[in-house]
């Protein structure tokens, strides 16, 4: 599955790319620490089973501080934001909800799927298909197909991680008494694609923050 250090590495790319001007170390933080943040429902799991890839991975969080950027920057006569960080922290606020969905949560649909809606709609979905142009059957894509892309609710659908190696069951204790304390496995980074993009990022960061410093 992506991990959180190819999450982060596509956020860097988002921000290197859209922050113009704005970008510093400050506003990379910002932006990778919000993208990390999303990974963090595996903790709500050990209360809530299934809240791994729902809690935070619904699409209703980024929408939701998005509207609340576009009301205080956009609609309301004096802005918060505006007053308080300037121009720098309306930008990087919109460049942090572009990075948590395309970082952050667009991966993890393209693999074994996230409750998009939770918690207005219960469902996961995986969009983990393919789209290519066949001179027999023109343009195909695989990606988009609801009764395939469905993938359960959350009491019918959990993930494993390091952090919650057995998500069927509540409390973060796990292999006590005499049964062996299962294998904790940690992902950096699951193909080479995941690591090309990775130093892709790391190049690209680096370049920004030095030039940035400059």
């Amino acid at each position: 599955m992506p991990s959180t250090v190819f999450h982060v590495a596509l956020a860097g790319l988002v921000a290197c790319t859209l922050l113009a001007e704005e970008f510093d170390a400050r506003a990379l933080a910002v932006v990778g620490g919000a993208t990390v943040f999303i990974d963090l429902d595996v903790f709500v799991g050990w209360v809530v089973i299934g809240a791994h890839r729902a809690a935070f991975h619904t699409l209703l969080l980024p929408a939701a501080v998005g509207a609340a950027v576009y009301y205080d920057t956009r609609v309301r006569e004096r802005s918060a934001l505006r007053e308080r960080w300037g121009s720098y922290g309306v930008r990087v606020s919109w460049v942090t909800v572009a990075a948590v969905t395309l970082g952050g949560i667009v991966p993890d649909a393209t693999f074994n799927g996230v409750n998009l809606l939770y918690p207005v709609h219960d469902q996961f979905y995986a969009f983990d298909g393919e789209l290519f142009y066949s001179t027999d059957r023109g343009i195909v894509q695989t990606f988009v197909d609801i009764e395939e892309s469905a993938r359960g609710s959350t009491s019918e659908t959990q993930f494993y991680t390091g952090v919650d190696p057995e998500p069927n069951s509540t409390g973060a204790d796990v292999g006590g008494g005499d049964e062996p304390a299962p294998e904790r496995i940690f992902p950096v980074v699951g193909n080479g694609d995941q690591l090309a993009v990775v130093l892709a990022s790391v190049v690209a960061v680096a370049g920004r923050l030095r030039r940035s410093q400059a």
